[in-house]
């Protein structure tokens, strides 16, 4: 069984997937170092070049591969869970941890990211804000557990992830 992060920039997925698998001996996945990784070049210019369906396409790709894996952490992209078709090859694959923390909380960890507008126009802020409320559903249809990461110690996180892994 593998363990999905999911949830939004900022939720801590990275941070926390890396830790964990480097504590519980399993291998580390995160989707956006993966398609770095087959680009060659970062997935930003991707977006530029050629849009977010080129992105969305290889992210599906990638999610096909994830799902072939066995007992890993995988950290998905802030915006996979928001599709569909990444859910149907993902699902049943793995246990889905989505990383929750208070708006202003993650734009505070981001406000400094360069990440390209899924909006464009908009402050990373207003980003923020639009994605989670047109897709706040998606995200809590896709966990299978909800963890707060907001106004918590990583050590404290990394104890309670654990202990929820252990359970299932």
């Amino acid at each position: 069984m593998n363990i999905y992060f999911c949830g939004m920039i900022g939720s801590g997925k990275t941070t926390l997937g890396k830790l964990l698998a480097r504590e519980t001996g399993r291998a580390f996945h995160d989707l956006d170092q993966e398609m770095d990784r087959r680009l060659g070049y970062s997935f930003h210019r991707l977006i530029q070049e050629r849009g977010w369906l080129a992105f969305r396409e290889l992210e599906y790709a990638i999610c096909k591969d994830f799902a072939r894996l066995d007992d890993a952490i995988v950290c998905l992209g802030g915006g996979t869970v928001r599709y569909q078709w990444n859910m149907d090859v993902l699902r049943g694959t793995g246990l889905f941890i989505l990383l929750t923390a208070d708006l202003d909380e993650i734009i505070r960890r981001v406000r400094h990211a360069d990440r390209p507008r899924v909006n464009p126009g908009t402050s990373l802020a207003q980003d923020v804000r639009t994605i989670w409320n047109e897709s706040r559903d998606k995200y809590f249809a896709a966990a299978d557990v909800v963890y707060p990461t907001d106004h918590k110690s990583i050590e404290h996180c990394l104890s309670e992830l654990k202990r929820i892994i252990r359970k299932r």
